[in-house]
């Protein structure tokens, strides 16, 4: 992986951060994309201490003129952009369907949904154009791209659309050598789902506790993802807590 370039959305914690370890550690640069600047320069700082490697870019990834910009920031360091993450994401509270807010649902599509599409754009436009051309695009997709919880519905309905845009991708991409993977999750242990570990509502109306993995888990899997050649790709893949409650009806 030596010298490739990659770029991380909501890298400054979770399983983010955990994916641009792994990444760094294959060789790649990365740069972290994420909303707060303290938290992005606090991760940089302590995956890559003397910033040869690392850029940290806060950027809001649903506005479209922020996004490119901190794309062209990236070749303009590295001359290169061979690997997209679209990681960042975020979650409405959990209540009735009927109870979501239209502030709440445009939060969470923003994040989820219009930044990963930015992003992507801006990732096309410049592997299209740059020499040798191509590269690759790993979208975060979780277990919620194929089965819901309860009173979740903007979350599921944004990661249901992923994998859309994941397959979209993938289509429009073979010409340019621009391959495109989704990383299906459950229950990567991190402060986004710390709820779940001590008790979730479940579709039988029951709370229960779930397990959860390590975030490294799954940063391992992307690093297996971003390591193939371009005439490879893993389309879909689950990483998922063995004893959680999703296969089946339980």
């Amino acid at each position: 992986m030596t010298g490739k370039t990659a770029i991380v959305t909501g890298a400054g914690t979770g399983v983010g951060k955990a994916i641009s370890r792994a990444l760094l550690a294959d060789g790649f640069k990365v740069a972290l994309f994420g909303r707060r600047r303290d938290v992005l320069e606090a991760a940089a700082a302590e995956l890559d201490a003397d910033g040869a490697c690392t850029l940290a870019l806060p950027t809001d990834i649903a506005d479209a003129k922020a996004v490119q910009d901190a794309f062209e920031a990236v070749f303009a360091r590295w001359g290169r952009v061979d690997l997209l993450v679209n990681n960042a994401g975020v979650n409405a509270p959990l209540v009735p369907l009927e109870e979501t807010t239209p502030e709440q649902w445009h939060n969470v599509v923003n994040s989820n949904l219009t930044g990963a599409f930015f992003c992507t754009q801006s990732a096309f436009r410049i592997m299209k154009a740059q020499k040798p051309g191509g590269g690759r695009i790993i979208n975060n997709g979780s277990i919620s791209a194929t089965t819901p919880r309860p009173w979740s519905s903007p979350y599921a309905a944004t990661k249901h659309a992923i994998t859309g845009l994941t397959k979209a991708t993938a289509l429009d991409g073979r010409p340019f050598s621009i391959a495109c993977g989704q990383i299906d999750i459950g229950n990567a242990g991190t402060d986004m789902t710390t709820t779940i570990s001590r008790g979730v509502l479940q579709a039988d109306g029951s709370t229960a506790a779930e397990p959860t993995i390590d975030a490294d888990h799954i940063a391992r899997a992307v690093s297996y993802m971003a390591s193939l050649p371009l005439d490879a790709n893993v389309l879909t893949m689950t990483v998922m807590a063995t004893q959680m409650p999703f296969v089946g009806r339980g």
